[in-house]
């Protein structure tokens, strides 16, 4: 009878499961069938699929604008001439900025705050890009900002805490409506609900 240290035959394919199942939703066995498929696949198909992973990881960068991923230090958003400048919406990821262009429904800039308020997670306002946020209004010529945050409680709560920031400047304040269902995170919500709530969107009502 063989005894193992580990339940796999190999030191290496053990290296492997664990690398895949530190990705996010990636349980033990999504793991291992990775890496098994991986091991059948041609070495330059490999050697391509890992060359991508630490090129990305090394040289992608953040728009020094807006902070979208970008190949450059200006990304293509904020470099398009055609987009509306006076126009910022205001999310919580990258991700966010994608499920929304998918909807084809704003034509404005972005602004990436990098997380959301939560205490409970050890975030607060300092760990956000808000200070930015504030500077490109202070620079002039910004007449409008869009909230489209998560509609969790923790979304709520830095959309007040935005509010009150940016209040004192003289811009309007809106936010998407609520086709958004309250605790829905805008990754999750269909394109045809996310594009309908920026169509519709409000003042920002903080009582």
């Amino acid at each position: 009878m063989l005894y193992l240290d580990t339940p796999f035959p190999s030191a290496l394919l053990q290296q492997a499961v664990d690398a895949f199942g530190r990705l996010p939703g990636v349980g033990k066995r999504t793991a291992l069938r990775l890496a098994l498929w991986l091991l059948k696949q041609p070495n330059e198909d490999v050697e391509r699929f890992g060359a991508a992973c630490i090129r990305f990881r090394n040289e992608v960068k953040y728009c020094t604008i807006c902070s979208m991923l970008s190949d450059t230090d200006v990304c293509p958003i904020c470099a398009d001439t055609r987009r509306d400048n006076t126009t910022i919406c205001v999310v919580e990821s990258v991700r966010d900025v994608m499920s929304i262009e998918q909807t084809g429904q704003f034509r404005g800039l972005y602004h990436v705050l990098g997380g959301i308020i939560s205490p409970i997670d050890g975030i607060g306002p300092k760990d956000l890009s808000i200070n930015a946020l504030i500077e490109r209004i202070q620079r002039g010529g910004v007449q409008e900002v869009l909230f489209a945050l998560s509609t969790t409680m923790e979304g709520e709560t830095t959309s007040f805490y935005l509010y009150k920031q940016l209040s004192v400047h003289s811009v309007k304040i809106s936010a998407i409506a609520r086709g958004v269902g309250f605790g829905e995170d805008l990754e999750s919500t269909d394109e045809l609900t996310l594009g309908r709530a920026i169509v519709h969107r409000q003042l920002f009502n903080y009582q």
